[in-house]
């Protein structure tokens, strides 16, 4: 997985609406509501989630090695590399959440991540807080 916090997921950017993904992609393997209201298209590979708004919220993807410019960090290393380059990286759901890389995934669960857009990251925060 490609990716520029914040920015864009393998060239897909956060200001990307559901039909700039339908037409870039096609049409999506399936399509769902999810439990938090988001609307995933699942390509199998590549989930990407919308607000009702059209709005892009996240993108998660396979990703066996995550490129963070010319960095690239192969899953097994991603949590050791997380905790140690983002101080205020937290958990929640068992995911580990890194706001400097704007990721969300489970290091027990390899390879997939989740790319978040910089305006969900405090709804992330708040999972599972009073």
């Amino acid at each position: 997985m490609h990716l520029k916090p914040y920015e864009c997921v393998e060239g897909t950017p956060f200001v990307a609406t559901r039909a700039d993904v339908i037409r870039t992609h096609g049409l999506p393997c399936s399509e769902a509501r999810n439990h938090v209201g988001l609307t995933a298209l699942d390509y199998r590979t590549v989930v990407y989630r919308f607000q009702d708004s059209g709005r892009l919220e996240e993108v998660t993807a396979r990703a066996e090695v995550l490129h963070l410019g010319a960095v690239a960090i192969p899953f097994r290393s991603l949590a050791a590399f997380v905790r140690a380059g983002d101080a205020a990286a937290f958990e929640r759901a068992g995911f580990l959440v890194s706001p400097r890389y704007g990721i969300a995934f489970v290091p027990a669960e390899p390879c997939w991540v989740t790319a978040l857009a910089a305006h969900c990251l405090a709804q992330w925060a708040a999972i599972g807080q009073p």
